[in-house]
């Protein structure tokens, strides 16, 4: 076969080349090479500018706020001026300085109410406002492996970006106690890749469609090497913030947490081989769930439902489960006897 033919064949029309007997020539290959090569650079160029447009039409509705102790991170959620953020990022103070991403004058905000068991806080800022409200979605419809962005004021630093996916679902995680927060147990949390730092609480994290799917709360810490995990994060899931925001913002507090609870104060109780035992109860709130099942101060309660509540951390994440109303048995050590209590929830 004349060489040329072969050339013209290979290029131009590349099954007659093989229905011919004849070998490829290099030409095609390289041709299909140039064309992934264009869809990949276009694939790139379109997700780059899903990123721009997210960031451009979102950013200015996340605002920093300074505090008398710290910063962190906020989202302007109405027209009005309420701000929705962390209930540990403004502690027990009660006035702030508020930074928009745009814009170079801090403006004066003041409390609304904080609501500690779902760590979340609305503040209000009085005034013009240098952006519109943000769009808040339906964490319902999240999808594990979504591209999200987390945007917020890590280490102090603005209007910053980072950017992963969903990596789960409907996680119940224990918050730790810290100076300004008392520590909870927050339900259906969503897990993330993106990168969340100190200063990202109470900030944004957004669907590329640029709508809030949950407000950023806290990084996990790896338990046996110690300091953060990477790649481990939780944000309060937008459903939860809405719910809570909502009444803070019609009412003033929150009327309906929607959290069950025992109604009692209580410790962590450790036998002589330091090894956790349970949840002693140190007193027993009047009219509360525990006192009306019989429940009394010096009990241990050692499970709730099937849930062993071997620490205080055990025993919030059983109760996260569950809501008001619920019936749940609950097992507690009385004296050296064991007995089993079934107590109707009540609400935090």
């Amino acid at each position: 076969m004349d060489r040329h033919l072969v050339t013209r064949i290979g290029a131009g029309v590349v099954c007659a080349a093989l229905i011919a007997g004849c070998t490829p020539v290099d030409t095609a290959s390289s041709g299909t090479a140039r064309t992934t090569g264009v869809e990949a650079s276009t694939a790139a160029s379109s997700l780059e500018q899903g990123y721009e447009r997210v960031v451009r039409d979102t950013l200015p509705s996340v605002v920093q706020i300074n505090t008398e102790s710290g910063l962190g991170s906020g989202v302007l959620y109405d027209d009005k001026g309420h701000i929705v953020t962390n209930a540990h990022v403004v502690g027990t103070e009660t006035r702030f300085q508020v930074s928009f991403a745009h814009d170079s004058t801090p403006r004066a905000a003041t409390l609304v109410a904080t609501h500690p068991p779902e760590d979340l806080a609305v503040i209000k800022v009085d005034g013009s406002l240098p952006s519109s409200p943000a769009k808040f979605g339906d964490s319902g419809e999240l999808r594990v492996g979504q591209l999200v962005l987390a945007m917020g004021s890590p280490l102090g630093l603005s209007s910053s970006v980072s950017n992963g996916i969903v990596s789960a679902l409907g996680r119940t995680v224990a918050e730790p106690a810290g100076t300004a927060s008392p520590g909870t147990t927050i339900a259906d949390m969503i897990q993330t890749s993106a990168a969340i730092n100190p200063g990202n609480s109470g900030g944004a994290l957004v669907d590329m469609s640029g709508s809030i799917i949950g407000i950023p709360t806290l990084a996990a810490t790896d338990q046996r090497l110690g300091g953060a995990a990477p790649g481990i994060g939780f944000a309060i899931s937008v459903n939860t913030v809405k719910r809570i925001a909502d009444q803070i913002v019609r009412d003033g507090k929150v009327t309906e947490s929607g959290r069950a609870a025992l109604g009692i104060t209580g410790r962590t109780v450790i036998d002589r081989d330091r090894e956790n035992v349970g949840v002693g109860v140190v007193t027993v709130i009047a009219g509360g769930a525990a006192q009306q099942a019989g429940l009394r101060a010096g009990d241990v309660i050692t499970k709730l439902g099937s849930a062993d509540t071997p620490t205080m951390a055990d025993l919030n994440r059983a109760l996260a489960d569950r809501k008001p109303g619920d019936r749940a048995s609950v097992t507690v050590l009385r004296g050296n006897d064991t007995t089993k209590v079934d107590v109707t929830l009540g609400e935090l």
